[in-house]
């Protein structure tokens, strides 16, 4: 019997590019590789801010197997796109800011034993057994952000509190939620992620299950980019 497998969705991609991106900075930058270095100085000035007011981190996030991908994917569409340029922006940005003069690797992928989500990070910051109010309304707060330029900045105040903890988180996983907070109905699932994830940190056997891309309707539908002319 063959099994198809499904190619992977947008947020796939995008999680997928921003995991390649971060193993092959983190590396270098923990080897002290002079151009990995070089490149997380250049990043974490982006903390907090939107991709568009730093043309020289460009050229640091290369987005080009969103628009010719190798597996089987479709490329990526205009409005992905540009969301999921965003997001990665976002993501690897606050890594940079994270990452700074750690000597061990402040991204470390989410698994079943060692659960790196958002919500896990913060509550790894409470005292066993007790519930941290200012830094669960942290989460709340971030969760509530109107708007993706107000997220990172409320993420950004996260990050420096886990830079200061040294407590890991997955970026990669972060970069798939920030693209799909951006779609409509998106913001939902994104905080019922991390609400799971700060509510499951101990147990070892809760998954993060992320969700696949959230439905869209009129003209933010997803569209194939062969007949969509604004795709062009």
């Amino acid at each position: 019997m063959t099994t198809v497998t499904a190619p992977p969705t947008p947020r796939k991609q995008v999680a997928r590019l921003a995991a390649q991106h971060l193993a092959t900075l983190q590396r270098g930058y923990l080897a002290d590789q002079s151009r990995e270095v070089a490149a997380l100085a250049r990043l974490r000035r982006g903390a907090g801010r939107e991709a568009g007011q730093l043309p020289d981190l460009w050229s640091l996030i290369d987005t080009g197997p969103l628009h010719a991908p190798l597996d089987g994917a479709r490329p990526l569409n205009e409005n992905e796109l540009v969301r999921a340029e965003d997001a990665l922006h976002v993501a690897l940005t606050l890594w940079a800011l994270h990452q700074q003069s750690r000597p061990t690797g402040m991204h470390q992928a989410d698994r079943q034993d060692s659960r790196r989500g958002l919500g896990t990070a913060v509550r790894r910051m409470m005292k066993p057994g007790e519930i941290d109010e200012p830094l669960r309304k942290r989460l709340v707060r971030a969760g509530t952000a109107p708007d993706l330029a107000t997220l990172a900045l409320r993420l950004r105040d996260i990050v420096v509190l886990l830079r200061r903890e040294d407590i890991p988180l997955d970026y990669a996983l972060l970069a798939g939620q920030l693209y799909t907070w951006q779609w409509p109905g998106g913001a939902d699932i994104v905080r019922r992620e991390w609400g799971r994830s700060f509510h499951a940190w101990h147990d070892k056997s809760a998954a993060q299950q992320p969700a696949d891309d959230p439905p869209t309707t009129g003209d933010e539908a997803t569209r194939n980019p062969d007949t969509d002319k604004d795709a062009s």
